[in-house]
Protein backbone atom coordinates (compact mmCIF):
# COMPACT_ATOMS: atom_id res chain seq x y z
CA UNK A 1 0.00 0.00 0.00
CA UNK A 2 1.40 3.38 -1.01
CA UNK A 3 2.18 5.71 1.87
CA UNK A 4 0.16 8.94 1.93
CA UNK A 5 1.08 11.80 4.21
CA UNK A 6 1.33 15.57 4.32
CA UNK A 7 4.17 18.06 4.65
CA UNK A 8 4.70 19.47 8.15
CA UNK A 9 8.17 21.09 7.80
CA UNK A 10 10.38 22.38 4.98
CA UNK A 11 14.07 23.36 5.20
CA UNK A 12 15.70 23.82 1.81
CA UNK A 13 15.85 20.43 0.08
CA UNK A 14 14.81 18.61 3.29
CA UNK A 15 11.12 17.99 3.96
CA UNK A 16 9.36 16.35 6.93
CA UNK A 17 6.01 14.61 6.39
CA UNK A 18 3.70 12.86 8.86
CA UNK A 19 1.22 10.05 8.20
CA UNK A 20 3.98 8.05 6.48
CA UNK A 21 3.80 4.87 8.59
CA UNK A 22 3.69 2.73 5.44
CA UNK A 23 6.80 4.33 3.89
CA UNK A 24 10.08 2.44 3.52
CA UNK A 25 13.67 3.67 3.78
CA UNK A 26 14.97 5.06 0.46
CA UNK A 27 11.49 4.88 -1.08
CA UNK A 28 10.84 7.40 -3.85
CA UNK A 29 7.94 9.74 -3.10
CA UNK A 30 5.97 12.44 -4.88
CA UNK A 31 6.17 15.67 -2.86
CA UNK A 32 3.62 18.49 -2.89
CA UNK A 33 1.08 19.61 -5.46
CA UNK A 34 3.91 20.05 -8.00
CA UNK A 35 4.76 16.31 -7.62
CA UNK A 36 8.44 16.87 -6.97
CA UNK A 37 10.67 13.80 -6.83
CA UNK A 38 11.95 12.94 -3.36
CA UNK A 39 13.49 10.07 -1.41
CA UNK A 40 12.87 8.95 2.17
CA UNK A 41 16.16 9.13 4.10
CA UNK A 42 14.95 8.78 7.72
CA UNK A 43 11.87 7.32 9.42
CA UNK A 44 10.78 8.15 12.97
CA UNK A 45 7.41 6.61 13.83
CA UNK A 46 5.05 7.83 11.13
CA UNK A 47 7.25 10.85 10.33
CA UNK A 48 9.43 10.61 7.22
CA UNK A 49 12.38 12.87 6.43
CA UNK A 50 12.64 13.32 2.68
CA UNK A 51 15.39 14.78 0.50
CA UNK A 52 13.85 16.45 -2.54
CA UNK A 53 15.70 16.31 -5.87
CA UNK A 54 14.12 19.52 -7.21
CA UNK A 55 13.80 23.08 -5.99
CA UNK A 56 11.45 23.28 -3.00
CA UNK A 57 10.66 27.00 -3.39
CA UNK A 58 6.92 27.58 -2.91
CA UNK A 59 6.41 24.28 -1.08
CA UNK A 60 4.26 24.66 2.05
CA UNK A 61 3.02 22.56 4.98
CA UNK A 62 -0.18 20.64 4.34
CA UNK A 63 0.65 19.63 0.76
CA UNK A 64 0.42 15.89 0.04
CA UNK A 65 3.28 13.38 -0.03
CA UNK A 66 2.59 10.10 -1.84
CA UNK A 67 4.89 7.08 -1.83
CA UNK A 68 5.60 5.11 -5.01
CA UNK A 69 6.55 1.88 -3.23
CA UNK A 70 9.84 1.76 -5.17
CA UNK A 71 13.38 2.89 -4.31
CA UNK A 72 15.20 5.48 -6.43
CA UNK A 73 16.00 3.50 -9.58
CA UNK A 74 17.46 4.03 -13.03
CA UNK A 75 16.17 2.68 -16.32
CA UNK A 76 18.74 0.42 -17.97
CA UNK A 77 18.40 -0.36 -21.67
CA UNK A 78 19.42 0.77 -25.17
CA UNK A 79 19.56 4.54 -25.69
CA UNK A 80 21.58 5.45 -22.58
CA UNK A 81 24.84 5.91 -24.49
CA UNK A 82 25.23 9.45 -25.81
CA UNK A 83 22.73 10.92 -23.35
CA UNK A 84 23.30 13.85 -21.02
CA UNK A 85 21.40 13.27 -17.76
CA UNK A 86 20.85 15.19 -14.58
CA UNK A 87 21.50 13.54 -11.20
CA UNK A 88 18.35 11.38 -11.26
CA UNK A 89 18.58 10.24 -14.91
CA UNK A 90 16.36 12.85 -16.51
CA UNK A 91 17.66 13.67 -20.01
CA UNK A 92 18.60 17.36 -20.10
CA UNK A 93 17.93 17.71 -23.83
CA UNK A 94 14.32 16.54 -23.39
CA UNK A 95 13.83 18.71 -20.30
CA UNK A 96 15.07 21.79 -22.19
CA UNK A 97 12.50 21.16 -24.95
CA UNK A 98 9.72 21.18 -22.36
CA UNK A 99 10.88 24.01 -20.08
CA UNK A 100 13.56 25.96 -21.95
CA UNK A 101 17.01 26.84 -20.62
CA UNK A 102 15.98 26.61 -16.96
CA UNK A 103 14.59 23.27 -15.86
CA UNK A 104 11.06 23.50 -14.52
CA UNK A 105 9.81 21.58 -11.50
CA UNK A 106 7.75 18.42 -11.52
CA UNK A 107 8.59 17.59 -15.14
CA UNK A 108 8.62 13.87 -15.79
CA UNK A 109 10.12 12.30 -18.88
CA UNK A 110 11.55 8.92 -19.79
CA UNK A 111 15.35 8.53 -19.56
CA UNK A 112 15.50 7.07 -23.09
CA UNK A 113 13.27 7.21 -26.17
CA UNK A 114 10.84 4.35 -25.51
CA UNK A 115 9.47 4.48 -29.07
CA UNK A 116 12.80 4.26 -30.88
CA UNK A 117 13.23 0.91 -32.63
CA UNK A 118 16.36 -1.22 -32.49
CA UNK A 119 17.17 -4.29 -34.55
CA UNK A 120 17.06 -7.21 -32.12
CA UNK A 121 19.01 -10.38 -32.94
CA UNK A 122 18.00 -13.23 -30.60
CA UNK A 123 20.60 -15.67 -29.31
CA UNK A 124 18.20 -17.78 -27.21
CA UNK A 125 15.33 -19.97 -28.41
CA UNK A 126 12.05 -21.38 -27.14
CA UNK A 127 12.67 -24.14 -24.60
CA UNK A 128 15.94 -22.69 -23.26
CA UNK A 129 16.19 -22.42 -19.50
CA UNK A 130 17.51 -19.00 -18.49
CA UNK A 131 18.85 -17.54 -15.26
CA UNK A 132 19.45 -13.94 -14.13
CA UNK A 133 22.22 -12.39 -16.24
CA UNK A 134 21.76 -14.66 -19.27
CA UNK A 135 22.05 -12.87 -22.62
CA UNK A 136 19.05 -13.59 -24.85
CA UNK A 137 20.04 -11.34 -27.77
CA UNK A 138 21.76 -8.16 -28.91
CA UNK A 139 20.91 -4.78 -30.41
CA UNK A 140 23.31 -2.25 -31.97
CA UNK A 141 22.98 0.75 -29.65
CA UNK A 142 25.56 2.95 -31.41
CA UNK A 143 28.25 2.38 -34.01
CA UNK A 144 30.66 1.51 -31.17
CA UNK A 145 28.39 -0.33 -28.71
CA UNK A 146 26.64 -3.63 -29.28
CA UNK A 147 24.14 -3.84 -26.45
CA UNK A 148 23.38 -7.19 -24.82
CA UNK A 149 19.78 -7.80 -23.75
CA UNK A 150 20.09 -9.63 -20.44
CA UNK A 151 17.68 -11.35 -18.07
CA UNK A 152 17.46 -8.83 -15.18
CA UNK A 153 19.32 -9.74 -11.94
CA UNK A 154 16.06 -9.80 -9.94
CA UNK A 155 14.24 -12.01 -12.50
CA UNK A 156 13.39 -15.50 -11.16
CA UNK A 157 14.50 -17.16 -14.42
CA UNK A 158 12.73 -20.15 -15.93
CA UNK A 159 12.03 -21.62 -19.35
CA UNK A 160 11.52 -19.45 -22.44
CA UNK A 161 8.02 -20.13 -23.80
CA UNK A 162 8.14 -17.44 -26.48
CA UNK A 163 10.79 -15.23 -28.11
CA UNK A 164 10.43 -12.80 -31.01
CA UNK A 165 12.18 -13.28 -34.35
CA UNK A 166 14.98 -11.03 -35.58
CA UNK A 167 13.57 -7.62 -36.38
CA UNK A 168 13.08 -4.03 -35.24
CA UNK A 169 11.31 -3.46 -31.93
CA UNK A 170 10.86 -0.62 -29.46
CA UNK A 171 11.77 -0.84 -25.77
CA UNK A 172 8.28 -1.75 -24.57
CA UNK A 173 8.04 -4.83 -26.81
CA UNK A 174 7.94 -8.11 -24.92
CA UNK A 175 10.96 -9.79 -26.52
CA UNK A 176 10.58 -13.04 -24.60
CA UNK A 177 8.29 -14.68 -22.07
CA UNK A 178 9.66 -16.97 -19.38
CA UNK A 179 7.69 -19.40 -17.25
CA UNK A 180 8.56 -20.73 -13.80
CA UNK A 181 6.21 -22.47 -11.37
CA UNK A 182 3.28 -21.49 -13.57
CA UNK A 183 4.18 -17.78 -13.50
CA UNK A 184 4.75 -16.11 -16.87
CA UNK A 185 7.12 -13.14 -16.80
CA UNK A 186 7.87 -10.96 -19.87
CA UNK A 187 11.39 -9.76 -20.70
CA UNK A 188 11.68 -6.36 -22.37
CA UNK A 189 14.66 -4.47 -23.77
CA UNK A 190 14.99 -2.56 -20.50
CA UNK A 191 14.63 -3.03 -16.76
CA UNK A 192 14.98 -0.84 -13.68
CA UNK A 193 17.53 -1.18 -10.89
CA UNK A 194 17.86 0.62 -7.51
CA UNK A 195 20.84 2.98 -7.62
CA UNK A 196 22.01 2.31 -4.06
CA UNK A 197 22.12 -1.47 -4.53
CA UNK A 198 25.25 -2.89 -6.25
CA UNK A 199 24.44 -5.19 -9.18
CA UNK A 200 25.35 -8.83 -8.46
CA UNK A 201 28.14 -10.76 -10.17
CA UNK A 202 29.60 -14.29 -9.99
CA UNK A 203 33.21 -13.63 -9.06
CA UNK A 204 35.63 -10.74 -8.53
CA UNK A 205 39.11 -10.98 -10.05
CA UNK A 206 42.40 -9.62 -8.76
CA UNK A 207 43.44 -6.36 -10.50
CA UNK A 208 46.18 -7.71 -12.80
CA UNK A 209 45.47 -5.88 -16.09
CA UNK A 210 46.48 -2.20 -16.34
CA UNK A 211 44.03 0.44 -17.51
CA UNK A 212 46.18 2.06 -20.18
CA UNK A 213 45.54 5.79 -20.46
CA UNK A 214 48.41 6.80 -22.76
CA UNK A 215 49.56 9.26 -20.07
CA UNK A 216 53.17 8.43 -19.16
CA UNK A 217 53.18 9.66 -15.58
CA UNK A 218 50.10 7.49 -14.93
CA UNK A 219 50.86 4.31 -16.90
CA UNK A 220 54.59 4.13 -16.13
CA UNK A 221 54.87 5.57 -12.63
CA UNK A 222 51.44 5.44 -10.94
CA UNK A 223 49.31 2.95 -12.90
CA UNK A 224 45.65 2.10 -12.41
CA UNK A 225 44.37 -1.43 -12.96
CA UNK A 226 41.15 -2.32 -14.77
CA UNK A 227 38.54 -2.50 -12.04
CA UNK A 228 40.76 -0.34 -9.82
CA UNK A 229 40.14 2.81 -7.83
CA UNK A 230 42.00 6.08 -8.20
CA UNK A 231 41.77 9.59 -6.84
CA UNK A 232 43.07 12.84 -8.29
CA UNK A 233 43.07 15.62 -5.66
CA UNK A 234 44.23 19.11 -6.45
CA UNK A 235 43.63 22.78 -5.75
CA UNK A 236 41.86 25.10 -8.18
CA UNK A 237 43.76 25.53 -11.45
CA UNK A 238 45.97 22.45 -11.19
CA UNK A 239 44.52 20.76 -14.26
CA UNK A 240 42.13 18.16 -12.78
CA UNK A 241 39.54 18.50 -15.50
CA UNK A 242 41.98 18.26 -18.44
CA UNK A 243 43.65 15.22 -16.86
CA UNK A 244 40.24 13.59 -16.38
CA UNK A 245 39.35 14.41 -20.00
CA UNK A 246 42.54 12.68 -21.13
CA UNK A 247 41.72 9.59 -19.07
CA UNK A 248 38.14 9.50 -20.39
CA UNK A 249 39.29 9.98 -23.98
CA UNK A 250 42.27 7.63 -24.14
CA UNK A 251 41.71 4.88 -21.57
CA UNK A 252 41.37 1.45 -23.20
CA UNK A 253 37.75 1.01 -22.14
CA UNK A 254 34.61 0.48 -24.21
CA UNK A 255 32.34 2.79 -22.19
CA UNK A 256 32.96 6.09 -20.38
CA UNK A 257 30.63 7.45 -17.68
CA UNK A 258 31.50 11.08 -16.83
CA UNK A 259 29.80 12.54 -13.75
CA UNK A 260 30.01 16.31 -13.33
CA UNK A 261 29.00 16.44 -9.69
CA UNK A 262 28.54 19.94 -8.30
CA UNK A 263 31.09 21.52 -10.64
CA UNK A 264 30.72 25.10 -11.86
CA UNK A 265 28.31 25.51 -14.75
CA UNK A 266 30.90 26.99 -17.11
CA UNK A 267 33.30 24.09 -16.45
CA UNK A 268 30.56 21.53 -17.09
CA UNK A 269 29.51 23.45 -20.20
CA UNK A 270 33.04 22.95 -21.52
CA UNK A 271 32.60 19.18 -21.11
CA UNK A 272 29.12 19.19 -22.65
CA UNK A 273 30.29 21.26 -25.62
CA UNK A 274 33.62 19.50 -26.12
CA UNK A 275 32.67 15.83 -25.67
CA UNK A 276 30.09 15.63 -28.50
CA UNK A 277 32.75 16.94 -30.93
CA UNK A 278 35.58 14.68 -29.76
CA UNK A 279 36.51 11.76 -31.97
CA UNK A 280 37.13 8.31 -30.52
CA UNK A 281 40.88 7.99 -31.18
CA UNK A 282 40.71 4.31 -32.13
CA UNK A 283 37.74 4.34 -34.52
CA UNK A 284 37.35 7.96 -35.60
CA UNK A 285 33.66 7.87 -34.56
CA UNK A 286 32.25 10.49 -32.15
CA UNK A 287 33.38 9.85 -28.57
CA UNK A 288 29.76 10.28 -27.43
CA UNK A 289 29.01 6.96 -29.17
CA UNK A 290 30.50 5.30 -26.08
CA UNK A 291 29.97 7.97 -23.42
CA UNK A 292 27.26 8.80 -20.87
CA UNK A 293 27.34 12.22 -19.20
CA UNK A 294 25.69 12.91 -15.85
CA UNK A 295 25.64 16.69 -15.39
CA UNK A 296 24.70 18.05 -11.99
CA UNK A 297 26.13 21.54 -11.68
CA UNK A 298 26.56 23.56 -8.49
CA UNK A 299 23.40 25.62 -9.14
CA UNK A 300 21.18 22.53 -9.51
CA UNK A 301 19.32 21.04 -6.50
CA UNK A 302 21.84 19.86 -3.94
CA UNK A 303 20.09 16.55 -3.13
CA UNK A 304 20.30 15.41 -6.77
CA UNK A 305 24.05 15.95 -6.55
CA UNK A 306 24.17 13.27 -3.86
CA UNK A 307 22.21 10.87 -6.09
CA UNK A 308 24.24 11.56 -9.25
CA UNK A 309 27.21 9.43 -8.07
CA UNK A 310 24.94 6.41 -7.57
CA UNK A 311 23.13 6.98 -10.86
CA UNK A 312 26.45 6.98 -12.72
CA UNK A 313 27.93 3.91 -11.02
CA UNK A 314 24.74 1.87 -11.59
CA UNK A 315 24.86 2.66 -15.32
CA UNK A 316 28.56 1.67 -15.29
CA UNK A 317 27.77 -1.66 -13.60
CA UNK A 318 25.09 -2.37 -16.22
CA UNK A 319 27.59 -2.12 -19.09
CA UNK A 320 30.13 -4.06 -17.00
CA UNK A 321 27.61 -6.92 -16.85
CA UNK A 322 27.65 -7.07 -20.67
CA UNK A 323 31.38 -7.86 -20.49
CA UNK A 324 32.63 -4.33 -21.19
CA UNK A 325 35.40 -2.34 -19.53
CA UNK A 326 33.94 0.88 -18.13
CA UNK A 327 35.75 3.96 -16.81
CA UNK A 328 33.74 6.14 -14.45
CA UNK A 329 35.09 9.63 -13.79
CA UNK A 330 33.51 11.59 -10.93
CA UNK A 331 34.34 15.30 -10.87
CA UNK A 332 34.24 15.96 -8.00
CA UNK A 333 33.56 13.86 -4.90
CA UNK A 334 34.25 16.93 -2.73
CA UNK A 335 31.11 18.61 -4.06
CA UNK A 336 29.21 15.38 -3.44
CA UNK A 337 30.47 15.34 0.15
CA UNK A 338 29.35 18.96 0.50
CA UNK A 339 25.85 17.88 -0.53
CA UNK A 340 25.96 15.22 2.21
CA UNK A 341 27.08 17.91 4.66
CA UNK A 342 24.26 20.25 3.71
CA UNK A 343 21.58 17.56 4.00
CA UNK A 344 23.05 16.41 7.32
CA UNK A 345 22.92 19.97 8.62
CA UNK A 346 19.30 20.39 7.53
CA UNK A 347 18.42 17.21 9.40
CA UNK A 348 20.19 18.54 12.51
CA UNK A 349 22.52 15.54 12.75
CA UNK A 350 25.59 15.69 14.97
CA UNK A 351 28.46 16.96 12.77
CA UNK A 352 31.88 15.30 12.68
CA UNK A 353 35.15 16.86 11.46
CA UNK A 354 34.73 20.14 9.54
CA UNK A 355 30.95 19.76 9.68
CA UNK A 356 30.82 16.65 7.49
CA UNK A 357 28.45 13.89 8.70
CA UNK A 358 29.93 11.00 10.68
CA UNK A 359 28.94 8.59 7.87
CA UNK A 360 31.07 10.37 5.23
CA UNK A 361 33.72 7.62 5.34
CA UNK A 362 31.20 4.77 5.00
CA UNK A 363 29.49 6.49 2.04
CA UNK A 364 32.83 6.95 0.28
CA UNK A 365 33.65 3.29 0.98
CA UNK A 366 30.29 2.18 -0.48
CA UNK A 367 31.00 4.13 -3.66
CA UNK A 368 34.57 2.94 -4.25
CA UNK A 369 33.65 -0.64 -3.30
CA UNK A 370 31.55 -0.82 -6.46
CA UNK A 371 34.68 -0.81 -8.62
CA UNK A 372 36.12 -4.13 -9.71
CA UNK A 373 36.86 -6.53 -12.54
CA UNK A 374 34.32 -9.34 -12.35
CA UNK A 375 32.87 -12.41 -13.99
CA UNK A 376 29.30 -11.43 -14.84
CA UNK A 377 26.19 -13.36 -13.89
CA UNK A 378 24.66 -15.79 -16.38
CA UNK A 379 25.86 -17.19 -19.67
CA UNK A 380 27.78 -16.96 -21.90
CA UNK A 381 30.82 -16.36 -19.67
CA UNK A 382 32.07 -12.77 -19.87
CA UNK A 383 34.33 -10.51 -17.85
CA UNK A 384 33.79 -6.80 -17.37
CA UNK A 385 35.21 -4.06 -15.20
CA UNK A 386 34.31 -0.74 -13.62
CA UNK A 387 37.31 1.51 -12.88
CA UNK A 388 36.49 4.47 -10.62
CA UNK A 389 38.44 7.73 -10.71
CA UNK A 390 37.25 10.37 -8.28
CA UNK A 391 38.49 13.95 -8.41
CA UNK A 392 38.81 15.68 -5.05
CA UNK A 393 38.83 19.48 -4.69
CA UNK A 394 40.33 20.25 -1.26
CA UNK A 395 40.10 23.91 -0.28
CA UNK A 396 43.46 25.57 -0.82
CA UNK A 397 45.01 22.25 -1.85
CA UNK A 398 44.96 20.97 1.75
CA UNK A 399 45.23 17.17 1.51
CA UNK A 400 44.62 16.76 5.25
CA UNK A 401 40.94 17.76 4.99
CA UNK A 402 38.37 14.97 5.62
CA UNK A 403 37.26 14.10 2.05
CA UNK A 404 40.85 13.61 0.84
CA UNK A 405 41.99 11.68 3.91
CA UNK A 406 38.97 9.35 3.90
CA UNK A 407 39.25 8.85 0.13
CA UNK A 408 42.87 7.77 0.57
CA UNK A 409 41.68 4.96 2.84
CA UNK A 410 39.60 3.37 0.11
CA UNK A 411 41.59 3.88 -3.10
CA UNK A 412 44.82 2.27 -4.26
CA UNK A 413 46.10 4.88 -6.73
CA UNK A 414 46.63 8.48 -5.65
CA UNK A 415 47.57 11.16 -8.20
CA UNK A 416 48.39 14.27 -6.16
CA UNK A 417 48.22 17.45 -8.23
CA UNK A 418 50.67 20.18 -7.28
CA UNK A 419 49.91 23.89 -7.66
CA UNK A 420 53.65 24.72 -7.92
CA UNK A 421 54.05 22.36 -10.87
CA UNK A 422 50.93 23.79 -12.52
CA UNK A 423 52.16 27.37 -12.10
CA UNK A 424 55.51 26.39 -13.64
CA UNK A 425 53.57 24.96 -16.63
CA UNK A 426 54.47 21.35 -15.85
CA UNK A 427 51.42 19.32 -16.96
CA UNK A 428 50.03 16.91 -15.94
CA UNK A 429 50.91 18.47 -12.60
CA UNK A 430 51.04 15.12 -10.79
CA UNK A 431 53.59 15.37 -7.99
CA UNK A 432 55.78 12.26 -8.23
CA UNK A 433 56.85 12.46 -4.58
CA UNK A 434 53.31 12.59 -3.10
CA UNK A 435 51.59 10.17 -5.50
CA UNK A 436 51.51 6.40 -5.26
CA UNK A 437 50.00 3.28 -6.83
CA UNK A 438 49.13 0.03 -5.07
CA UNK A 439 48.84 -1.86 -8.37
CA UNK A 440 52.52 -1.82 -9.44
CA UNK A 441 53.38 -5.41 -8.56
CA UNK A 442 49.92 -6.68 -9.63
CA UNK A 443 50.27 -5.42 -13.19
CA UNK A 444 54.05 -6.00 -13.57
CA UNK A 445 53.32 -9.46 -15.05
CA UNK A 446 51.19 -7.89 -17.80
CA UNK A 447 53.99 -5.47 -18.71
CA UNK A 448 56.50 -8.29 -18.62
CA UNK A 449 54.42 -10.46 -20.98
CA UNK A 450 53.23 -7.71 -23.34
CA UNK A 451 56.01 -5.09 -23.38
CA UNK A 452 59.25 -6.08 -21.63
CA UNK A 453 60.35 -7.98 -18.52
CA UNK A 454 62.66 -5.02 -17.73
CA UNK A 455 59.73 -2.64 -17.15
CA UNK A 456 59.47 -2.91 -13.36
CA UNK A 457 63.24 -2.65 -12.75
CA UNK A 458 63.60 0.34 -15.14
CA UNK A 459 60.64 2.08 -13.53
CA UNK A 460 62.27 1.50 -10.12
CA UNK A 461 65.60 2.93 -11.30
CA UNK A 462 63.97 6.02 -12.83
CA UNK A 463 61.88 6.63 -9.72
CA UNK A 464 64.99 6.16 -7.56
CA UNK A 465 66.69 8.98 -9.53
CA UNK A 466 63.69 11.26 -8.88
CA UNK A 467 63.74 10.43 -5.17
CA UNK A 468 67.49 11.06 -4.92
CA UNK A 469 67.07 14.38 -6.74
CA UNK A 470 64.42 15.43 -4.22
CA UNK A 471 66.94 14.84 -1.40
CA UNK A 472 69.75 16.65 -3.21
CA UNK A 473 67.57 19.72 -3.83
CA UNK A 474 67.74 20.50 -0.10
CA UNK A 475 71.55 20.47 -0.19
CA UNK A 476 71.58 22.65 -3.31
CA UNK A 477 69.20 25.08 -1.62
CA UNK A 478 71.50 25.40 1.40
CA UNK A 479 74.98 25.18 -0.12
CA UNK A 480 74.53 25.70 -3.87
CA UNK A 481 75.12 23.19 -6.69
CA UNK A 482 78.92 23.62 -6.47
CA UNK A 483 78.90 21.67 -3.20
CA UNK A 484 77.87 18.48 -5.02
CA UNK A 485 80.28 16.02 -6.68
CA UNK A 486 79.82 15.36 -10.41
CA UNK A 487 78.07 12.00 -9.75
CA UNK A 488 75.28 13.80 -7.88
CA UNK A 489 75.15 16.68 -10.36
CA UNK A 490 74.52 13.97 -12.98
CA UNK A 491 71.53 12.80 -10.94
CA UNK A 492 70.10 16.35 -11.04
CA UNK A 493 70.65 16.49 -14.80
CA UNK A 494 69.01 13.10 -15.51
CA UNK A 495 66.09 13.90 -13.15
CA UNK A 496 65.51 17.09 -15.16
CA UNK A 497 65.52 15.01 -18.36
CA UNK A 498 63.01 12.51 -16.87
CA UNK A 499 60.72 15.36 -15.82
CA UNK A 500 60.76 16.97 -19.27
CA UNK A 501 61.05 13.85 -21.41
CA UNK A 502 58.59 11.55 -19.59
CA UNK A 503 56.61 13.20 -16.79
CA UNK A 504 55.51 16.20 -18.86
CA UNK A 505 52.92 15.58 -21.57
CA UNK A 506 51.10 18.00 -23.84
CA UNK A 507 47.46 16.94 -24.17
CA UNK A 508 46.98 19.40 -27.06
CA UNK A 509 49.88 18.06 -29.16
CA UNK A 510 48.84 15.55 -31.85
CA UNK A 511 51.81 13.25 -31.17
CA UNK A 512 52.29 13.74 -27.43
CA UNK A 513 48.62 13.55 -26.35
CA UNK A 514 48.78 9.73 -26.32
CA UNK A 515 51.84 7.55 -25.71
CA UNK A 516 51.65 3.78 -26.31
CA UNK A 517 53.06 1.37 -23.68
CA UNK A 518 55.90 0.41 -26.06
CA UNK A 519 56.89 4.04 -26.60
CA UNK A 520 56.69 4.75 -22.85
CA UNK A 521 59.02 1.83 -22.15
CA UNK A 522 61.54 2.84 -24.84
CA UNK A 523 61.65 6.47 -23.64
CA UNK A 524 62.17 5.28 -20.07
CA UNK A 525 64.91 2.87 -21.13
CA UNK A 526 66.76 5.58 -23.10
CA UNK A 527 66.94 7.91 -20.11
CA UNK A 528 68.00 5.17 -17.68
CA UNK A 529 70.69 4.09 -20.18
CA UNK A 530 71.84 7.72 -20.45
CA UNK A 531 72.25 7.80 -16.65
CA UNK A 532 74.23 4.52 -16.56
CA UNK A 533 76.45 5.61 -19.47
CA UNK A 534 76.96 8.96 -17.77
CA UNK A 535 78.03 7.27 -14.54
CA UNK A 536 80.53 5.10 -16.43
CA UNK A 537 81.84 8.10 -18.39
CA UNK A 538 82.47 10.00 -15.14
CA UNK A 539 84.34 7.01 -13.72
CA UNK A 540 86.43 6.94 -16.92
CA UNK A 541 87.48 10.55 -16.35
CA UNK A 542 84.97 12.42 -18.53
CA UNK A 543 83.87 15.78 -17.15
CA UNK A 544 80.22 16.60 -16.49
CA UNK A 545 80.60 19.66 -18.76
CA UNK A 546 81.34 17.34 -21.71
CA UNK A 547 78.34 15.12 -20.88
CA UNK A 548 76.00 18.13 -20.61
CA UNK A 549 77.25 19.38 -24.01
CA UNK A 550 76.22 16.17 -25.82
CA UNK A 551 73.76 16.88 -28.69
CA UNK A 552 71.80 13.70 -27.87
CA UNK A 553 70.26 15.36 -24.77
CA UNK A 554 68.11 17.71 -26.87
CA UNK A 555 67.03 14.80 -29.10
CA UNK A 556 66.03 12.70 -26.08
CA UNK A 557 63.92 15.52 -24.63
CA UNK A 558 62.12 16.13 -27.94
CA UNK A 559 61.53 12.43 -28.72
CA UNK A 560 58.17 12.37 -26.92
CA UNK A 561 56.78 14.96 -29.35
CA UNK A 562 58.68 14.01 -32.50
CA UNK A 563 58.55 10.19 -32.61
CA UNK A 564 55.11 8.79 -33.42
CA UNK A 565 53.86 5.48 -32.03
CA UNK A 566 54.36 3.82 -35.42
CA UNK A 567 57.97 5.07 -35.71
CA UNK A 568 59.50 3.45 -32.63
CA UNK A 569 62.55 2.28 -34.62
CA UNK A 570 63.68 5.93 -34.41
CA UNK A 571 64.02 5.51 -30.64
CA UNK A 572 66.30 2.51 -31.16
CA UNK A 573 68.39 4.68 -33.51
CA UNK A 574 68.55 7.37 -30.81
CA UNK A 575 69.93 4.73 -28.44
CA UNK A 576 72.68 3.85 -30.93
CA UNK A 577 73.51 7.53 -31.45
CA UNK A 578 73.72 8.02 -27.69
CA UNK A 579 76.22 5.13 -27.29
CA UNK A 580 78.37 6.52 -30.14
CA UNK A 581 78.38 10.01 -28.60
CA UNK A 582 79.42 8.62 -25.23
CA UNK A 583 82.28 6.73 -26.92
CA UNK A 584 83.47 9.91 -28.61
CA UNK A 585 83.20 11.91 -25.38
CA UNK A 586 85.29 9.33 -23.54
CA UNK A 587 87.78 9.35 -26.42
CA UNK A 588 88.17 13.14 -26.16
CA UNK A 589 88.78 12.86 -22.44
CA UNK A 590 91.38 10.13 -22.80
CA UNK A 591 93.33 12.04 -25.48
CA UNK A 592 93.46 15.14 -23.32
Amino acid sequence: MAAKGRIVWVSGPAVKADGMADAKMYETVSVGDAKLIGEVIRLTGDVAFIQVYESTSGLKPGEPVVGTGNPLSVLLGPGIIGQIYDGIQRPLKDLSKVSGSFIGRGITTTPVDMKKKYKFTPSAKVGDTVEPGNIIGKVQETDLIDHSIMIPPDHPGGKITNIVKEGEYDLETELAITEKDGNKIPVKMYHRWPVRKPRPYQKRYDPTIPLLTGQRVIDTFFPLAKGGTGSIPGAFGTGKTVTLHQIAKWADSQVVVYIGCGERGNEMTEVLVEFPHLKDPRTGKPLMDRTVLVANTSNMPVAAREASIYTGVTIAEYYRDMGKDVVLVADSTSRWAEALREMSGRLEEMPAEEGYPSYLASRLAEFYERAGRVKAQGSPDRNGSVSLVGAVSPSGGDFTEPVTTHTMRFIKTFWALDAKLAYSRHYPSINWMNSYSGYLTDIAKWWSENVSDEWLSLRGEAYGILQREDTLKEIVRLLGPEALPDEEKLILEVARMIKIGILQQNSFDDVDTYCSPEKQFKLLKLLVQFYKNGQQALRDGTTLVDIRAMPIIGALLKARMEVKDNELAKLDQLGQTMIEQFKSVRGVTVTT
